[in-house]
């Protein structure tokens, strides 16, 4: 498995992310509320992609132990 190229691609999602939040940090037009609301799906997206990511490194690392033990 290609660790490298999952880091690439979610790091490619997270600037997607970050892209979206400023849209709404900086859109006026929004009342606190509905800033909140708008982050919120967000921030869980990032949330749920960071623990992906630890869990497919995890994966990979306990592969690699058990190939090494053989």
């Amino acid at each position: 498995m290609d660790i490298e190229f999952i880091e690439k691609k979610f790091d490619e999602i997270y600037a997607e992310l970050t892209r979206e939040v400023m849209e709404i940090m900086h859109d006026e037009s929004l009342d606190k509320k509905q800033t909140n609301l708008r982050m919120k799906p967000l921030t869980n997206t990032k949330m749920i992609l960071q623990n992906a990511i630890e869990s497919i490194k995890l994966v990979q690392k306990v592969g690699d132990e058990a190939i090494e033990k053989g």
